[in-house]
């Protein structure tokens, strides 16, 4: 009998009652969507249909992706385009602090695409947009949500020198599943980047997990441990959410008592924050992340 594998056929189950989200409204909400309208801004939020996005900006927050939008990784949880991505768009630096300055944000999470690619992996532009929107918003804060750039120690160090309050690389998911879910990335070398960023003097840093791909409890506590002993600050946890039938199942809805539970176990750990629940994203309440 063959191994079960997480990319199986289940059985649709249909989502439950916490998942439901009201729709966005709010005055800082409304007047940020027109901005985004009139002067045709990209966010993720937008296009990854984030359902904290009203929440997020209405607190001043907004998620901004940098790099392209085609992945050189085929990871089997993430709705991102796989291929050969774009040559590389140098004026994108002054095109995302621009649009940070027009919505007026309070507090902006920088994430991208992997560009394994690249001989920098992309960490060139990803410093130059940091010190882009420094320029043009000074009083702006914000967090680099990064790709593990293979763990070379020289592309880490170009944005730990340009120091965003907090940086961030999310380990996805428990060590078994990591191969299927994550497929070309590695949970010791996630681990690896992570203690680096705060030995090479990051200010904060921050991981991120899915639940609901099969781990068990103890996996989930030890993925857990394993971050703290990593000397990481911030955590979020959060509920994995099918984008396509091509993505992997959903095997189970966590629970908000769970979720609860791990929010415990997390503060009783020594993190510094943790957010923990069925809509939580890696930039949710982000802003907060900072204190």
């Amino acid at each position: 009998m063959k191994t079960e594998t997480l990319k199986q056929k289940t059985k649709h189950t249909p989502k439950p009652k916490w998942l439901r989200v009201k729709l966005p409204t709010g005055k800082k909400y409304t007047e940020l969507r027109g901005l985004v309208d009139k002067y045709n801004l990209h966010t993720i939020c937008t296009s990854g249909s984030c359902p904290n996005m009203g929440e997020c900006w209405g607190e001043g927050t907004a998620t901004f992706m940098i790099l392209g939008n085609i992945c050189t990784r085929s990871c089997g949880f993430c709705g991102v385009q796989t291929g050969r991505p774009e040559t590389v768009d140098w004026a994108e630096p002054e095109k995302v602090a621009r649009s940070i300055k027009i919505m007026k944000i309070k507090h902006a999470v920088l994430t991208s695409v992997d560009r394994d690619d690249l001989a920098d992996m992309g960490s060139i532009l990803w410093a130059e947009t940091v010190q882009a929107v420094r320029r043009l918003s000074p009083g702006t804060t914000m967090e680099t949500l990064l790709p593990d750039f293979q763990g070379i120690e020289k592309h880490i160090d170009r944005i730990v020198a340009v120091m965003p309050e907090v940086i961030s690389h999310n380990m996805e998911t428990v060590r078994r599943l990591t191969r299927e879910v994550r497929i070309q990335a590695k949970y010791d070398r996630s681990l690896k980047v992570l203690r680096y960023l705060k030995q090479a003097g990051a200010r904060r840093t921050k991981s991120g997990i899915m639940l609901g791909l099969g781990e068990t409890e103890e996996e989930v506590l030890q993925t857990l441990r394993d971050l703290r002993d990593a000397d990481v600050d911030i955590v979020t946890i959060g509920q994995y959410l099918q984008p396509s039938k091509k993505h992997l199942p959903v095997k189970e809805f966590i629970t908000p008592d769970q979720f609860r539970k791990y929010e415990v176990f997390g503060k009783e750990m020594g993190f510094r924050h943790i957010e923990s629940g069925a809509l939580v994203r890696s930039s949710y309440k982000a802003h907060k992340h900072i204190n």
